[in-house]
């Protein structure tokens, strides 16, 4: 925390996670940059998923406050302007969920201001795939490098498959992008994955942490998994267990927003 004759702060809010291991590269990382790209403001975080908020206090002791809490306590510390930075990726249930919360309390601050997901644009996304594409420089010729996406019932799913458009566009036609919960589906990943003829698939998450869906879902024993269901495919699987959160030009991205948030007219003033 900066000194309290301060007054203004910046909300990370990320959805959160229970493995602490993947929270110390990721969440905490992107919260340390933006402490040292913003001398001036205190730092503050949230998070918006109530059930991991609640495992990790009944099984860590760990408090992390929700949305609505870290504005009562922003505001009990004395703060007047406030910019949200959240980590989510698009602009999708959990975002708009999140803004609803802050804007709760809106008339105790001169102003708030909101940082855009990562993805929000197409300049955004552009940056994100290359940023993440720089971690992977030794793609083999019989590789197919899959990332795996959460994905969302919101309107804003769509953005994955514009992802896995635009990684053809910048010149990775072995890469795919999917996602668990929506478009596009492991089945068609599956399919692309044998129409390149690759012998070796690699798995790696395209989330802030590589979590609960990383660990169960990407590279888990159980014979649903994405691991599982391309090994029975015939592919051989290597699982790369790293969050976006670990990629420095990721981590970047999350400062430029809350910079250009910062520097916005676009805010709520009292």
């Amino acid at each position: 925390m900066k000194a309290d004759t301060e007054k203004k702060a910046i909300l990370a809010v990320s959805f959160g996670t229970s493995v602490s291991k993947t929270r110390e590269r990721t969440i905490d990382r992107i919260e340390a940059d933006l402490d040292e790209a913003f001398p001036d403001y205190r730092i503050y975080r949230a998070w918006t998923s109530k059930i991991i908020i609640a495992k990790l206090l009944r099984r860590d002791g760990i408090r992390i406050l929700s949305v609505k809490e870290a504005m009562e306590q922003m505001q009990l510390d004395g703060i007047t302007h406030v910019i949200v930075q959240p980590t989510h990726l698009v602009n999708g249930i959990e975002n708009e969920r999140m803004k609803e919360d802050v804007l709760l309390s809106r008339e105790n601050f001169t102003s708030i201001l909101f940082g855009d997901p990562l993805l929000t644009s197409a300049e955004d996304q552009r940056k994100a795939l290359q940023a993440v594409m720089n971690e992977f420089p030794n793609q083999g010729a019989d590789d197919a490098l899959v990332f795996m996406g959460h994905g969302t019932t919101h309107y804003a799913n769509s953005v994955y498959a514009a992802l896995d458009d635009m990684l053809k566009e910048l010149g990775y036609p072995h890469t795919f992008l999917g996602t668990v919960e929506a478009y596009p589906s492991l089945d068609i990943l599956l399919k692309k994955a044998a129409e390149i003829q690759a012998k070796k698939v690699i798995l790696a998450p395209f989330m802030v942490v590589a979590g609960d869906h990383a660990i169960h879902d990407m590279s888990g024993e159980d014979g649903d998994s994405w691991r599982s269901r391309f090994e029975a495919a015939g592919f051989t699987v290597e699982c790369v267990m790293k969050g976006l959160g670990e990629y420095p030009g990721i981590r970047r991205l999350y400062i430029e927003h809350a910079k250009a948030a910062e520097q916005s007219s676009d805010s709520w003033k009292s």
